[in-house]
């Protein structure tokens, strides 16, 4: 299993800029997340997951790889949107799965070249993707790129995570970036702690 690279630098960073969410960071100590560095991998188990449950999810990629072995660009491109609806997902994401295929196998999906371009370029070209939207991207830029500065005004877990430690009743937009630039280059690190802040029954 491999996880998300980062150390008590980037905690002490984030601690030295917001002693609120330091605090956070102090009481809920070190994490590990799992991270899928290959790109078409991440994508496609994301295209699966999506809509349904963990569990769910699991068994038709046990399907898939019962049925075809590792899960790549070839072996999916060699099947047929029924084959791929065979193991359990609907047509319209063995459509999506076919496409990102493709893309993989064009070259549109490359972990290296994306490296070298800024975030808002590689949310552009990932949602060009058909069922990708900005959410998925953002979320394939932490768990498989391991983009450093990532916080998703999207996912409704983080926007909870902010208003439970900072005692928001309202979250906008404007508010939202305020604090994500308070995190800045660190933003990664601070998503992992307010994804605990927001599941954890008591803060």
């Amino acid at each position: 299993m491999e996880i998300f690279m980062y150390s008590e630098k980037e905690t002490r960073w984030l601690a030295a800029r917001d002693p609120v969410l330091g605090k956070a960071i102090a009481k809920i100590g070190p994490l590990r997340r799992e991270v899928i560095p290959d790109l078409f991998e991440a994508l496609a188990r994301s295209i699966v997951n999506q809509q349904i449950s963990d569990k769910a999810a699991r068994t038709i990629w046990g399907r898939l790889e019962t049925r075809i072995g590792e899960v790549t660009p070839a072996t999916v491109a060699r099947l047929e949107p029924e084959d791929l609806h065979g193991c359990g997902m609907s047509l319209r994401k063995a459509g999506y799965l076919q496409c990102a295929a493709r893309a993989a196998s064009e070259g549109r999906l490359s972990a290296e070249e994306f490296a070298g371009l800024p975030d808002d370029e590689v949310i552009r070209r990932l949602t060009a993707l058909p069922g990708v939207g900005v959410w998925t991207a953002e979320m394939l830029m932490i768990f498989s790129m391991q983009r450093p500065d990532v916080v998703s005004f999207g996912d409704a877990a983080i926007r909870r995570g902010i208003m439970r430690l900072y005692g928001l009743q309202t979250l906008g937009r404007t508010e939202f970036d305020v604090y994500r630039s308070r995190w800045s280059p660190h933003g990664s690190v601070a998503s992992f702690y307010l994804w605990v802040v927001a599941h954890r029954k008591e803060w």
